[in-house]
């Protein structure tokens, strides 16, 4: 357990970084105090996505082998000397001085979320009377989803990157994601005024609700390949091994539970496991493709001189699915480079928040339909 010390340094660290947001959120007057904190804590979870991709892409999951501190210790500047210590017994291994800083960035990212969290948490009790209940309810779910990330977030350290924790700690950041958006559109504040606003929802919510399961498939999928480092599995494209069809072993690729790099049975995983985790996520690109390919389509077709937001998220929505495409074959074809790799997993993040904004037009009633928010 850590003591008492590393957790008020911990938390003074997560109030240093969450204060930057903060102070920017002072300066601003467009939107009130609240609907901006909810925007920024969209952006800080996108950034902590793609943190966490550059963390584990760069091997520095166990930079710091302990949780929550480094060493016992709030920063790789107390833990220097151990550090340095484990760095020297073996060099190549996966605690280098560079390695810890990288993972204790991630942490205290992750630590401004949370603190931010809390704040909205705050403020949402204190305007109970102004809002209502469904703002402070939805808040205290957020900070109960995040508190489960986080001790994803530590299961991922003490279970040496087991490959299902580190997948499900990226699923739920992803959902997290999803989460903090539809929070964020959400106007609570204006619901509440006496303000009419006119809505229309000419996209159907079960294609946006069947996107949504099928991207976050293939996300799983992904990271599958990811967390078992079977990228380079099938080193060419489109085939795999100069073969349309590969030889795949799905029971052995597809066993959740196990070590990184071993099977079920403890003996390292075959080449041909590997193989078959990789193509899955290969094939189901295509299925994901025409869903939300077809998708773009029909809310650019759908939308109308009161929905240009609709259409312009529809044109984000064929792009980032374009350059999906393209960073996922050179992952392939250029050896897995970092840049590549990290605009893969940013872009899988961009196209969860894409399709939650797509919702905001979205209705299980007519294809489409008005509301008008009247004064309570």
């Amino acid at each position: 357990m850590p003591d008492l010390v590393l957790l008020l340094e911990l938390g003074a660290i997560a109030v240093l970084f969450a204060g930057i947001p903060l102070a920017y959120l002072l300066t601003r007057s467009t939107y009130s105090l609240f609907q901006k904190l909810n925007w920024v804590l969209v952006f800080m979870t996108f950034d902590l996505i793609v943190f966490g991709a550059f963390t584990r892409l760069t091997d520095s999951g166990l930079g710091c082998p302990d949780w929550p501190g480094c060493y016992g210790t709030s920063n790789p500047f107390h833990a220097l000397s151990d550090i340095q210590q484990a760095e020297s017994a073996l060099p190549t291994g996966p605690v280098t001085v560079m390695k810890a800083w990288i993972e204790m960035i991630h942490r205290y990212l992750a630590m401004t979320v949370g603190a931010l969290i809390l704040l909205q948490v705050g403020i949402a009790f204190s305007k109970l009377k102004s809002l209502g209940k469904s703002p402070f309810i939805m808040s205290l779910g957020l900070l109960l989803l995040v508190c489960i990330q986080g001790a994803f977030g530590a299961w991922t350290v003490t279970l040496k990157l087991q490959p299902i924790i580190v997948t499900i700690h990226l699923m739920l950041a992803l959902v997290l994601l999803a989460c903090l958006t539809a929070y964020a559109q959400h106007a609570w504040e204006e619901t509440a005024s006496s303000v009419r606003t006119l809505r229309i929802y000419p996209l159907p919510t079960l294609l946006i609700v069947a996107s949504m399961f099928i991207l976050f498939m293939q996300v799983f999928l992904g990271a599958w390949v990811s967390t078992n480092y079977a990228v380079l599995a099938c080193p060419d494209f489109p085939t795999c091994l100069g073969s349309a069809w590969p030889e795949t072993n799905w029971a052995e690729g597809f066993t959740l539970w196990r070590q990184l790099g071993l099977n079920a049975q403890g003996e390292f995983i075959s080449p041909v496991a590997l193989q078959t985790i990789h193509w899955a996520h290969r094939i189901f690109a295509v299925l994901v493709l025409l869903c939300l390919g077809f998708l773009g389509l029909k809310a650019y077709s759908l939308s109308t001189p009161a929905t240009p937001m609709l259409k312009r998220f529809a044109k984000i929505l064929m792009t980032l699915l374009l350059l999906q495409v393209l960073t996922g074959i050179s992952n392939v074809v250029f050896q897995w480079p970092l840049l590549a790799a990290l605009l893969h997993t940013a872009g899988s993040a961009a196209l969860v928040f894409c399709l939650v904004r797509m919702g905001y037009w979205a209705s299980w009633k007519s294809p489409i339909r008005m509301k008008i928010a009247k004064s309570l």
